[in-house]
């Protein structure tokens, strides 16, 4: 009988977060990360900006402005923060109290559509700067580090792998308004990536660590000869918006050369009601990126972050939102799901491919019609690599599972019930907002509406309270072993295992003046 014992760093990775691949293969590596974290980059601002009343050439100088934000917050929270090899770019959880915002009826009522654009922009801006404090100061006053000494491998299990399950509504549905280009890419990026992996090109394996280029280069030429060819010229609205390589309109609408700078929107303005609101989207994205830099840390083959580790990134992470109000990027911050993934797809952890690519983001951001180019790639193409990408994230939730007893009545229970109820309480919201055009909380105080729908619409959230809460009061004195916890210990303090200091020390030899605790 084989037994497989539990690893502490996931084995098999050709680089690991602290070794790094040679320059022409990091910046390839990088420019791949780049081209991935587009996605959301432009889905976020597409959503957006035309409920804002902004037109094509607003939209681009949005689109731009988050790429050069989120290239600058990649390089703080690897430089400064955990220093695990994460993307940190924008985050669907502030979706509902920004369309509050949007909905305001001081700004609704507004004529003229870039007016109102703009003035809902400031708005949301300075929701943005107040509700920053709450990642700012739960990270740095080490608050955050407290809180999850209550975590476990247990507890771990549903919330990491639901960072990736919950986000079922981005893959094969997104896929599905496009099949035609959407599931040739699936199916050739699997058949690249995983059955082809061996092929090498001067010992380097360049299907397995570069087929998300080569198919999206690919599938692309695929969609505009299609366009080209008038295809889609008597097909439905959605259809063509899903398909054409054309309909984005980014590249004619984007300038040359253009450089976002703080306040670019005019001074932000601040309201209480919408700033609370806020505050439940900034919770929501705390818990989704803890979440994600559990993961992050799994596929760099690295050990877990100590929780002072993890409690600096949320720091960081909250400088990172307020670089979003301040420069105005239309949402909040949280890690890119999908380029954890692709972590785990190319077997490369290395933190420097993810500077790189950082680099790659302020470059692309600042030469607008360059970066416009490549973010006009249909979102059926991106959807299909999220199916793989967003699965493997899953994946790594549960391998948690490795370090816990599950033979244990009480495990299955916690674990079970937590995955489910994480799934279906954001599904009930989501399909009653869908129905009735607003949430299941709709009392007279907006800021509650928000707080409630945020809170209950994240399946990573859901999870966290459900199984957190089971965890440390269900026979929790018989169960230590059984949660993981003799395994989690070395982890929980900076010290507690020699690798986190080759891990997660702040370069320039900043530990001087920020000793770990």
């Amino acid at each position: 009988m084989v037994h497989h014992t539990p690893m502490d760093q996931l084995q098999g990775f050709e680089y690991c977060i602290d070794s790094n691949p040679a320059w022409g293969e990091a910046m390839a590596l990088g420019f791949q990360h780049y081209i991935l974290s587009l996605g959301t980059a432009v889905m976020i601002p597409t959503m957006l900006v035309p409920l804002m009343g902004g037109n094509d050439h607003d939209k681009a100088r949005v689109v731009q402005t988050l790429l050069f934000v989120t290239g600058i917050k990649t390089l703080l929270q690897t430089l400064f923060g955990t220093r695990l090899p994460t993307i940190i770019g924008g985050s669907y959880a502030f979706v509902v109290p920004i369309l509050s915002i949007i909905r305001d009826p001081s700004l609704a009522q507004i004529a003229d559509g870039h007016t109102r654009f703009v003035q809902t922009m400031r708005a949301i801006q300075g929701s943005l700067i107040v509700s920053s404090s709450i990642q700012i100061i739960l990270g740095y006053s080490q608050l955050w580090a407290i809180c999850s000494r209550f975590f476990s491998p247990l507890g771990m299990v549903p919330v990491v792998a639901l960072v990736g399950l919950g986000l079922f509504e981005r893959g094969f549905p997104v896929v599905g308004r496009c099949v035609e280009i959407g599931l040739p890419m699936l199916i050739l990026f699997v058949a690249l990536s995983q059955y082809l992996k061996h092929v090498n090109v001067r010992n380097v394996p360049v299907l397995e660590r570069f087929s998300l280029l080569i198919c999206i280069a690919l599938v692309w030429v695929y969609a505009h000869i299609l366009t080209a060819s008038g295809a889609y010229k008597h097909t439905a609205l959605l259809t063509q918006f899903s398909c054409r390589t054309d309909r984005a309109n980014l590249i004619s609408s984007a300038l040359w050369i253009s450089i976002p700078f703080p306040l670019q929107w005019g001074a932000p303005t601040f309201s209480a009601n919408h700033a609370f609101g806020m505050m439940a989207a900034v919770v929501v994205s705390l818990i989704e990126t803890t979440g994600s830099f559990m993961a992050a840390a799994r596929l760099a083959s690295a050990t877990p972050p100590p929780a002072y580790v993890l409690s600096r990134g949320i720091g960081w992470q909250g400088i990172g939102t307020l670089l979003d109000g301040l420069f105005g990027t239309g949402t909040g911050s949280t890690v890119s799901v999908e380029n954890v993934g692709l972590l785990g797809s190319t077997r490369v952890g290395s933190r420097r491919v993810i500077q790189i690519s950082a680099g790659f983001m302020i470059f692309f951001s600042i030469l607008g019609k360059f970066g416009a180019l490549f973010a006009s790639i249909p979102f059926p193409i991106f959807a299909a690599i999220y199916c793989v990408m967003f699965g493997i994230v899953a994946a790594v939730g549960l391998s948690f599972l490795q370090f816990t007893n599950m033979n244990s009545m009480r495990n299955l229970f916690i674990v079970g019930v937590s995955l489910f109820l994480g799934l279906s309480i954001p599904e009930y919201f989501s399909r009653y907002t869908t129905s009735a055009q607003h949430g299941p909380a709709h009392t007279k105080a907006g800021w509650f509406n928000d707080y409630i729908n945020s809170i209950f619409s994240s399946p990573p959230t859901v999870a966290l309270i459900v199984a957190v809460l089971l965890d440390n009061t269900l026979d929790v004195r018989e169960a230590t072993r059984d949660r993981g916890m003799p395994w989690w210990a070395r982890f929980r303090t900076f010290r507690g295992d020699s690798r986190n200091e080759e891990f997660y020390t702040l370069p320039f030899n900043l530990n001087r003046f920020f000793p770990p605790s």
